[in-house]
């Protein structure tokens, strides 16, 4: 027998997971009010000793939660599962939601009175001061334009903290905080008073001694908290482990870990302090089999069952942390995301396997837990033992959408494409949904925005027009062109364009964090801020990067194949008639239809909806009377009859041969269309002195971006979902796994180096059994040998998943795989529920 099944829990940590799954997330206010404090009593200070004296006063100040039954300690937030608010980033988006955060579709927090007022009151001091705000006036108007009409959005460093970063837990574990220090005051004392850039430097090693010397303090709080709770506690039980709790913190991370307990400790300590000093999300464990490992084999005085069980509960904390967002953002990221992506497997600096017993553990955690995070990834190369990818398939095969498989003879190279040495790209771990990065090394600004490439063929297709405003430059009317090479044409000088305003909009918000919000405590961990004396915010790391990703290439290069098919070879179609059908939503409800009348009487809701947004992007303050006439007179016009079955040249475009089905004349299509997107980021770099280089994965923004998009050549109707990173578009890939496997793997995966994301969706039934494994692992093996870069599966039946949006009470515990994260199912949206539902089911 291959499969071996899975151990039961502790009784622990059934305990502790019921009280994340359980838990009310509330917003709190604790951390807003003391960096408002420290803000007003530093005025005088440079910015980074601000963020120093900031973080000290949080440290110090915030409160000390131990829950009950824990053994690995330390909370952002005093209830479970909930959030604070970092106003120093973005506020303004809170405020408009005190009275609907907790109701709203995608992720509610409940807000009580009480912490609304103390954050309404935090609020009054930062108008004008955060990062937002700067971002927002270096951006040009264009800009502005571009994202609040779809085209893209920068919505993740803009509102929030800079995170997707893996620091070096390895060196904290070794030398404690004792030992930043230490390297700190050494580089001091090496200075030279002559360097111009001497007094920032000082500056900065200076923020860092405060902002160390205070997570010391933060830890010895923690140790002081489990000694007076030890103290009243009668269960001689709980009173021996509060006791040891107490030891650990007093020991680490201040100092170096002696033994694996400690190890644990230590790791949670740097996990969310780094998070309380920023709010940025992906804020990730990287290859945690790595740098725990060594203190797991050295450790003669555990037991395999224990150390098990801390590895469970360092799983359950991983879902005590979360964050909200602005309510748009949250249904980009519907599932309370923060995508903390833990890597085991692959290979070690020296090109050799690096699969240890940690490896296995951390997929036994996996399957004990069974909670969204950590987005749980593995490596796989060549070398990778069958036993390892195997175990991988049965953790896979729970349906829980993790682990997430990567290929090591893909990113690897990738990464050395981009300049990264060899060893560092051979230590690679992922961050966040997807993205490969050397860690401890690199600031890589991952998921810095979400490109909707999809629009940018809507708005080809409209001659640089949305709706009745000239958005992107003009490159002719689509009637007029003679070949399918016109439309690539077109679509490369609006590809042009709207990446030139994506750089321009990322690198505004680069620069605001860089002079308003550096971060000490973060950078010292992130090599080498020390050795030249700068954050990572002002280019600290060895390698920079900034990453914007793309979703829509399916639909984009499906609706291309249809133009070159249909327009351009069989002339089953001409251009006019589909330009009408698409203009007409292909005569269903939702869009403008086609009318000879001067009135408005065929003026649908859509058409409405679109031209107050198209006016009020493009007017200052403007009064209800101004807007009724402005869309009196966009209705009032002209309309051209253009005679013609819409249904049937829906139907005719749906038969077209899609991507996904192992047709290289299609598939080749969606590749040319990626690569337009890919080279034109490649060109551009940031203020740290980095390249951009592309992503295509959409975390679940292809549902929500998809409301921005009108019909398509590919027979999508407006305002519908877009498929999923480099996946096939929804029940398109009927040819089978291996076939959709084919497909995506023939896209350029080594130029979309900031990581691409590819969901397949099984039958249980399909993977059952010795013969099932041995079949999954099978698939994975192949996509891989074909230079696929990543692949996840949710393994679950569609009835099931149909009976928890009609029962969610009985299936809180129901976890899948939404993009590049996992999610409760329950509380999703059900247009992102429905969207899991409607991918294609496999068997193999």
């Amino acid at each position: 027998m291959i499969s071996k099944g899975f151990s039961k829990p502790t009784e622990r940590v059934e305990r502790l997971k019921r009280m994340i799954v359980d838990a009310i997330p509330y917003v709190e206010s604790e951390r807003a009010v003391l960096v408002t404090e420290s803000y007003k009593e530093t005025e005088g200070l440079s910015p980074i000793l601000r963020r120093a004296k900031a973080v000290e006063k949080i440290f110090n100040n915030l409160p000390i939660t131990i829950r009950e039954d824990e053994l690995v300690v330390g909370a952002i937030t005093k209830n479970p599962r909930s959030t604070e608010i970092c106003p120093e980033f973005s506020y303004d988006w809170v405020a408009k939601e005190f009275d609907t955060m907790g109701a709203r579709v995608a992720d509610p927090f409940q807000i009580p009175k009480e912490t609304a007022a103390e954050l309404s009151e935090a609020f009054k001091y930062w108008d004008g001061k955060t990062t937002s705000a700067l971002a927002d006036s270096y951006m040009s108007q264009e800009a502005k334009d571009c994202m609040a009409n779809g085209v893209f959005t920068v919505g993740n460093y803009f509102y929030g903290g800079v995170g997707h970063i893996c620091v070096d837990y390895g060196k904290i574990l070794r030398k404690g905080f004792k030992g930043i220090i230490a390297e700190v005051i050494e580089a001091m004392s090496k200075m030279d008073k002559k360097d111009p850039d001497y007094i920032k430097k000082q500056q900065f090693y200076n923020a860092v001694v405060i902002s160390y010397s205070a997570a010391i303090n933060f830890a010895h709080r923690y140790a002081q908290k489990a000694r007076d709770m030890a103290a009243a506690e009668l269960n001689p039980t709980r009173k021996a482990e509060l006791l040891q709790i107490a030891a650990n913190c007093e020991r680490v991370p201040e100092n170096g870990a002696t033994n694996f307990y400690e190890a644990c400790q230590s790791f949670w300590f740097i996990q969310i302090m780094v998070q309380i000093e920023s709010n940025g999300h992906s804020i990730s464990p990287g290859r945690f089999d790595q740098y725990m490992y060594p203190y797991l084999k050295e450790d003669k005085n555990i037991s395999k069952e224990f150390a098990q069980e801390l590895v469970d509960c360092i799983w359950i904390k991983l879902n005590d942390i979360n964050k909200t967002r602005d309510e748009i953002s949250a249904q980009a990221f519907a599932g309370y995301a923060v995508f903390q992506n833990l890597c085991v497997g692959g290979q070690n600096e020296e090109g050799l396997d690096a699969t240890n017993e940690i490896s296995y553990m951390c997929m036994d955690a996996t399957a004990h837990v069974k909670l969204p995070a950590p987005s749980f990834s593995i490596r796989v190369w060549q070398g990778t033992p069958d036993e390892f990818l195997l175990r991988a398939c049965e953790v896979a095969r729970l349906g829980l959408g993790v682990p997430a498989m990567y290929n090591d003879e893909v990113i690897i190279p990738a990464l050395v494409n981009r300049g990264v040495t060899l060893r560092d790209a051979r230590n690679y771990c992922i961050i966040g949904c997807v993205e490969p990065q050397c860690p401890n090394k690199t600031e890589g600004w991952h998921d810095a925005a979400f490109f909707n490439v999809a629009k940018v063929l809507e708005i080809t297709l409209n001659n640089g027009k949305v709706g009745n405003k000239q958005l992107g430059p003009i490159t002719g009317d689509i009637t007029t062109f003679k070949s399918i090479d016109d439309l690539y044409a077109a679509f490369k000088k609006q590809m042009e364009y709207f990446v030139y305003y994506l750089v321009e909009a990322d690198n505004c918000v680069d620069y605001a964090h860089a002079e308003r919000a550096p971060l000490p405590f973060l950078s010292a961990m992130v090599d080498d801020c020390i050795g030249r004396g700068k954050s990572v915010q002002e280019g600290g790391a060895i390698y920079n990067f900034t990453g914007p990703q793309a979703f829509g290439i399916a639909d984009t290069g499906d609706s291309v194949y249809a133009i070159q098919k249909h327009v351009f070879e069989d002339k089953t179609i001409e251009m006019d008639q589909l330009k009408a059908a698409l203009d007409a939503n292909f005569g269903h409800t939702g869009v403008n239809t086609v009318s000879t009348s001067n009135n408005n009487a065929d003026v649908t809701e859509m058409q409405i909806y679109e031209a107050v947004k198209r006016i009020l992007s493009n007017s200052g303050s403007i009064d209800i009377s101004e807007i009724q006439s402005r869309i009196s007179s966009e209705f009032t016009s002209p309309k051209t009859t253009v005679s013609g079955d819409f249904d049937n040249i829906r139907r005719l475009l749906e038969s077209t041969p899609c991507f996904g089905n192992d047709i290289d004349e299609v598939d080749m299509v969606a590749r040319k269309c990626a690569q337009i997107y890919c080279f034109e980021v490649e060109k551009y770099t940031n203020p740290r002195g980095g390249q951009f280089q592309a992503g295509v994965y959409p975390v679940s923004a292809n549902v929500l971006f998809g409301k921005d998009v009108a019909a398509l050549p590919d027979g999508r109707l407006a305002k519908t979902p877009l498929a999923d990173g480099v996946s096939p578009r929804a029940g398109k890939d009927c040819a089978g796994p291996t076939a959709a496997a084919n497909s995506v793997a023939k896209l350029d995966h080594f130029v979309a180096s900031n990581g691409t994301l590819y969901n397949q969706k099984f039958l249980p039934s399909a993977v059952a059994g010795d013969t099932g494994l041995q079949n999954f692992a099978s698939v994975i093996r192949s996509y891989f040998d074909h230079k696929g870069m990543h692949v996840q599966f949710n393994v679950i039946d569609k009835q099931l998943l149909l009976d928890a949006q009609k029962h969610p009470e009985n299936y809180k515990d129901l976890v899948v795989r939404v993009a590049g994260y996992s999610a409760q199912f329950t509380v999703l949206a059900k247009e992102v529920q429905d969207d899991i539902i409607n991918r294609t089911e496999h068997s193999l």
